[in-house]
């Protein structure tokens, strides 16, 4: 059991559709190894499934809901955790929001939600956990980034731009906190077959949403995307004394998406 009395607080641990989402999976996969979890959404209605598998799983899960957005609100998040467990082994950043077009599509409002839901959130949540982490003389946070950080599928300017910060971000504080015993990495996930995914297809296409998913799967050199489990061995991997020596860079999950030949121009017809 790697984490046995470890605490972990997964910011987005819930699920907006029926299936397993990442903050959901990884709630789980480090349950099951040991950690206790404080599971943090906006809605209290998306952590039910996730409190319910993380006790299936046989492991103390609290509940908190906040605004990531809002430091006041996480800092109570972040408090109330310590409050029941005492201290925070491992932070997972997990909240994040899409949407698609380029400078000359989106407006200023989406832009800055997308900053402030993806950038924001990250540097709240390490700004109230690092002191924490700081006094234990160890941690490991974990942010959520994408391949979209450094490849084109579609366009999503705001989206890869908040994703490119979190990448940035992560090697920066990384550098700037190893010497007190705490990691910094991130989870580069590519194309993904989760629930929010799944139903933002079945918006788009309706009944062909199918169609949109195989297209999807057929261009991973795997032959399939990638599902939460395969986020969370990764993230379970990276929060472990496994990866004792790994800070400062992104884990690709992608099945090799980001190594093919994928850069066709864009023609504003490939369903991704």
């Amino acid at each position: 059991m790697r984490f046995k009395g470890k605490v972990a607080l997964i910011a987005g641990a819930g699920s907006s559709a029926p299936g397993w989402s990442n903050g959901m999976a990884v709630s789980v996969a480090l349950a099951r190894e040991g950690a206790h979890i404080a599971a943090l959404d906006a809605n209290l209605g998306n952590l039910q499934p996730t409190l319910s598998a993380v006790a299936e799983a046989g492991a103390e899960c609290i509940p908190l809901i906040a605004d990531v957005t809002q430091s006041a609100s996480l800092k109570d998040a972040v408090d109330a955790t310590l409050a029941r467990f005492g201290r925070i082994d491992i932070l997972f950043n997990n909240v994040g929001l899409q949407a698609l077009g380029g400078p000359e599509e989106i407006s200023e409002d989406t832009w800055d939600r997308l900053m402030s839901a993806n950038v924001k959130s990250v540097m709240l949540a390490c700004k109230h956990v690092l002191p924490i982490m700081r006094g234990q003389r160890s941690g490991v946070i974990i942010n959520n980034s994408s391949l979209a950080a450094i490849s084109f599928l579609y366009p999503s300017i705001a989206y890869s731009s908040s994703k490119g910060a979190v990448d940035a971000f992560t090697r920066n504080l990384a550098v700037q906190v190893a010497p007190d015993g705490i990691r910094v990495v991130a989870v580069r996930p590519g194309l993904m077959a989760t629930p929010r995914i799944t139903q933002r297809l079945k918006q788009k296409f309706g009944d062909d949403f199918h169609q949109a998913l195989a297209d999807r799967h057929r261009i991973v050199p795997m032959g399939r995307m990638g599902d939460a489990w395969d986020v969370a061995h990764a993230v379970a991997f990276l929060a472990s004394d496994d990866a004792r020596y790994i800070t400062a860079t992104e884990l690709i999950i992608d099945g090799g998406l980001s190594a093919s030949v994928i850069g066709q121009p864009w023609s504003g017809e490939r369903n991704l």
